[in-house]
This record gives C-alpha cells, sequence and structure tokens, in this order.
C-alpha cells in the first residue's frame, strides 16, 4: 500500500528552504536584478545607488552569491570572494537609518515583483533587517 502522506514542507530558514522558495539560483537572480532596477530607478534610492560602482556587474553578483549562502543555498560568496563581514565591508559609507531604509525599500518594491506566498515576502524583509542594520556606519 503506499503512503500518500506528504511531509509538510521545511519552515523558511532551515536548510535550504528559502533558497528554494524563491527559485533556487534563476529566482534569486531574478530578485537581485529587480532590487538593483529598483535601485536605480527609485529616487530615494539616489544616495544609495552613488555609493556603489557604475557599473553594476559585480554588485549584483556579490548580492547574489551573499544571499546564495543567507538563505542556506551554495555558499557561493566565500568560494568566490573569500569571507565576509558585513559592518567591515560597508565601513567606508556613509550608512544611517535613512540609507538603511532606502536599501530596505528597494528590496520591498523588488519582492513586489516576485511570484513568492506574501508569508515568504514578510519572512525575507524581516530577516533581511538584520543584515541591512550591521550596515550602518552612523
Amino acid at each position: 500500500m503506499k503512503n500518500n502522506s506528504r511531509q509538510p514542507a521545511p519552515a523558511y530558514g532551515q536548510g535550504d528552504a528559502t533558497f528554494q522558495a524563491v527559485g533556487g539560483a534563476e529566482g534569486l537572480k531574478k530578485l537581485v536584478n529587480d532590487f538593483y532596477d529598483k535601485m536605480e530607478s527609485m529616487p530615494r534610492a539616489k544616495e544609495i545607488r552613488a555609493m556603489h560602482p557604475d557599473d553594476l556587474v559585480e554588485t549584483r553578483d556579490k548580492l547574489y552569491c551573499f544571499l546564495s549562502g543567507w538563505m542556506g543555498g551554495p555558499r557561493l560568496y566565500k568560494e568566490k570572494y573569500g569571507p565576509i563581514s558585513i559592518p567591515q565591508a560597508h565601513q567606508h559609507l556613509n550608512i544611517g537609518e535613512e540609507e538603511r531604509d532606502a536599501w530596505m525599500c528597494c528590496m520591498r518594491n523588488a519582492l513586489k515583483n516576485q511570484p513568492y506566498p506574501e508569508a515568504l515576502k514578510t519572512y525575507l524583509l524581516e530577516q533581511l533587517s538584520v543584515p541591512a542594520e550591521r550596515c550602518r556606519t552612523k
């Protein structure tokens, strides 16, 4: 006799559940690209966009690699760029509450474009507020 009972999906934050929930590598790349597209187009993000290089190819890749490991997927950042300390990586920038909030606004707007369940969007925003706060330098 076949057992048709399904195991509940792992909760976000456990293993690679979050990485899988965003659509794996392709879904995460779309989120990262939408995020930087928002940063380039939203007036509120003008100041934080100016903190980045004109060419965002490596910047997009760094966020993708960081978020991949952060979401429980492949730990690409360390493999490609070495260990990361979020405060140390941002210490040369003038990041306060306004800049942190602009970053979060870009992410919130990028998440609106994703086909994720609302619970995942809420989870990501809550969890991303921690590294966003750790970027603050003032």
